[in-house]
């Protein structure tokens, strides 16, 4: 947010193209993988789980902190490390993975056709493409990030919540197969 609207747009491609990668993944392959490989399943799902709920604690850190509510100073990037390290995020980003494994394993028939799967990871990366690159030019805008900022307690403590319930319920949803 500190580094402007340029900087965000960057990380939005670099996420895209990480999502562009598990989403062509899961459609042609990653997803009859992970249906036949129970065990690798279980170990995204977990891995899902544990990062959610490092998400959460820090959320909860965040939204509890004494310290001044300002943006961090952060380096200035270029706009390939901008990239980079949105693509980075993505891809090593276990939630990513589960998300687009269980969209084409549940959410796409198995006899679907390849022109049925195109179409599919055109519509996911559209959605991805107007979420991403929105938040990059919202919060582009000084007004937007003093609301942020603002009301950052409320944004952390919702979010602990969110991603703590999410992990258990990542957790409990495969208990007792």
């Amino acid at each position: 947010m500190k580094q402007g609207r340029r900087a965000g747009v960057c990380l939005a491609f670099g996420v895209l193209s990480g999502s562009l990668f598990w989403s062509t993944s899961a459609a042609f392959g990653l997803a009859a993988i992970l249906h036949t490989n129970v065990w690798l399943f279980e170990v995204f799902r977990y891995c899902g789980a544990l990062y959610l709920l490092y998400l959460a604690v820090k959320s909860l850190r965040s939204a509890f902190s004494t310290a001044p509510l300002t943006l961090p100073a952060n380096q200035a990037m270029t706009a390939k490390g901008c990239y980079l390290s949105g693509l980075l995020i993505h891809l090593t980003n276990p939630k990513a993975i589960l998300f687009f494994a269980a969209l084409y394993s549940i959410g796409v028939p198995p006899t679907a056709s390849p022109l049925a799967l195109l179409s599919v990871i055109l519509v996911v990366g559209a959605l991805s493409s107007l979420i991403f690159l929105g938040y990059a030019v919202l919060f582009s805008y000084s007004g937007v990030r003093r609301i942020y900022l603002k009301s950052k307690r409320v944004f952390e403590s919702v979010f602990a919540v969110f991603f703590g319930a999410a992990s258990l319920k990542l957790l409990i949803s495969g208990a007792g197969k």
